[in-house]
């Protein structure tokens, strides 16, 4: 089986993929529009932030999984890989640790000024008076929107430092937010109108690009501080320069919009450049323990997928089958039986949305489950019925 990867990755796992049989072919260099060219005959891709393209999946004559050695997967074209029945998977919580303590990072920087204070020691000017003036974190209210597995990670961190804590998600209850001991609020820009710092968590989606907007800036305080290591799309940057110039606030940011493709690029951008806005490169997962945890993750899905046919992780199987029904063939375990009743499934224009098989010990009988997408006439049904050298019984049941 032929591994590609198409970014930076441990020299350890290349090792452990090498060492497992598989052929790897290793190019850190290859981008968005130079990966389609190395695609025939690679049956697996690995990708970090380099952008998986319509054109990518369909040059891919082999592919038949590709994994997002990281978190979010939108950069991988889930649709077109949908469309051709190729697995995509991802390594979630893996990078967790590492993006919280970024998050932290932002605002002890922000609280503290520190670039400032390092770019005045570098210029040669020592200025206390001026750097001497801080907040502080003790006792102040930090907002978290998201709270998966990053999230918490912030959430642990946050109660070190002595910061009160209210939480927002989509999925978050008023139960769960019991259970982690944490504020609920019903939106976000409820959460943000409490809160003298606000972090952000979410995986970027439909539903999620540009939730960070005009509202959510307007009923923060004046002064608040703001956090994003998720994705420069869940913000609209403009409303967020609009409240730093209106309200004072400042912003710890890893993520762009127009980041470029790859580890580095020419980038300018309107709001990086802002005496109020901290930034960083979208280094929140890239650090040596984050890097080796997803990178054995990432061996573990590669290995699952060729040893058992099983994709851990995978974020584009269908959520619900559209099965309506579900025929159940206890059957002699022998050649042929299961490929008739198939043949007279389709001969009635059914589709199998899903199938398993299940072997008796012995390997004398097996249970055949199929799942379709309509009933069968009484007609198939009978005719199955009668073929009692093969069929023990047969059972058909609405789901």
């Amino acid at each position: 089986m032929r591994v590609l990867i198409a970014d930076k990755f441990p020299d350890s796992a290349l090792g452990d993929l090498r060492r497992l049989g598989f052929a790897v072919d290793y190019k850190p260099a290859l981008k968005r529009d130079t990966v389609p060219v190395a695609m025939p005959g690679v049956h697996v891709l690995v990708v970090r932030s380099t952008e998986v393209t319509r054109e990518t999946i369909e040059r891919g004559d082999a592919l038949s999984l590709i994994v997002r050695a990281g978190a979010g997967t939108n950069t991988v074209d889930k649709k077109a890989a949908s469309e051709r029945g190729i697995y995509v998977s991802n390594c979630p919580g893996k990078n967790a640790v590492a993006v919280a303590e970024l998050a932290m990072a932002l605002i002890l920087a922000l609280d503290r000024r520190i670039p400032d204070n390092v770019a005045e020691l570098r210029a040669g000017r020592w200025n206390k008076k001026e750097f001497s003036r801080a907040s502080g974190l003790y006792g102040r209210t930090l907002g978290i929107a998201g709270l998966g597995r990053i999230g918490q990670e912030v959430l642990q961190r946050a109660r070190a430092f002595g910061l009160l804590c209210e939480g927002w998600s989509r999925s978050l209850g008023r139960a769960r937010a019991a259970s982690l001991d944490i504020g609920y609020n019903a939106t976000i820009e409820e959460l943000a109108g409490k809160v003298d710092i606000l972090t952000v968590h979410l995986a970027l989606s439909p539903e999620t690009r540009g939730i960070v907007g005009r509202p959510v800036f307007e009923a923060m305080h004046e002064g608040s501080l703001f956090i994003n290591t998720s994705r420069g799309e869940l913000v609209d940057e403009q409303a967020l320069r609009d409240a730093m110039a209106g309200k004072g606030i400042r912003a710890g940011l890893d993520v762009f919009l127009g980041e470029p493709d790859g580890g580095e690029g020419e980038f300018w951008s309107e709001t990086a450049v802002l005496p109020s806005v901290y930034g960083t490169h979208h280094i929140g997962a890239s650090t040596d323990q984050a890097q080796a945890a997803i990178a054995d993750e990432t061996v573990r899905i590669i290995r699952s997928f060729r040893d058992t046919g099983e994709v851990p992780n995978c974020v584009n199987l269908a959520a619900r089958s559209p099965a309506r029904c579900q025929l159940v063939v206890r059957h002699y375990d022998k050649v042929g039986v299961l490929a008739g009743v198939l043949d007279a499934l389709r001969e009635a224009r059914i589709n199998v949305e899903e199938i398993e098989n299940e072997i008796f010990e012995g390997a004398m009988a097996a249970c055949a489950r199929i799942r379709l997408d309509e009933r069968p006439p009484e007609s198939v049904l009978a005719l199955l019925r009668e073929r009692r050298e093969d069929i023990l019984h047969l059972e058909l049941m609405d789901l």
